[in-house]
């Protein structure tokens, strides 16, 4: 019967370079960094890949980490700046393109006819730059400026990838409600 190790155990042992630690902070964790990596990679192969590159910095960092915030936290940074990285290697971040869009007030009331499912296809569908700072700021909850760093980008140009994300899934959810 295996027992049940607490996140604080695993990492303390996998700092102790435990092979059985790794397995089972890997088994843990895998799910949701692999889930994070293919919001921003857009399909399953590449984000596999991806995962695999992260856990090696979570693996070659973890002594590093200090416990000064969630130990969640610190993986989902690794997966986004791992994914954001693969990117870039693969040219799939330009270094600016010119968006002009503007704000417009919008009725919400919309997404809530939808399924998650539904609302996370139409997300992965998105132009790539346009997913990937939607992804950022909407569900990972980085700032603009923030975004505008990690990725090399002016914040303004960060605010109009993610409109015009927002502007073609609203003319995506207008056409699924029809």
């Amino acid at each position: 019967m295996l027992i049940e190790r607490s996140d604080n155990e695993l990492i303390t042992a996998c700092k102790g370079d435990e092979m059985w630690a790794k397995k089972a902070l890997y088994e843990r964790f895998a799910p949701l960094m692999l889930s994070i990596c293919t919001r921003y990679c857009g399909n399953r192969e590449t984000a596999r890949d991806v995962l695999q590159d992260a856990f090696i910095k979570v693996f070659t960092k973890i002594k590093d980490f200090k416990a000064e915030g969630s130990f969640e936290g610190w993986l989902r940074r690794i997966a986004v700046t791992t994914s954001l990285e693969k990117m870039r290697r693969r040219r799939e971040i330009s270094l600016e393109e010119s968006l002009n869009e503007t704000i417009e007030s919008e009725d919400y009331s919309i997404f809530e006819k939808l399924s998650a499912d539904d609302l996370h296809r139409m997300i992965s569908e998105l132009p790539q730059m346009c997913r990937v700072v939607f992804n950022l700021y909407a569900v990972e909850g980085y700032s603009h400026k923030e975004i505008a760093q990690m990725i090399n980008i002016k914040e303004i140009t960060s605010r109009s990838y993610f409109f015009r994300a927002r502007e073609i899934l609203k003319e995506k959810v207008k056409l699924f409600i029809i």
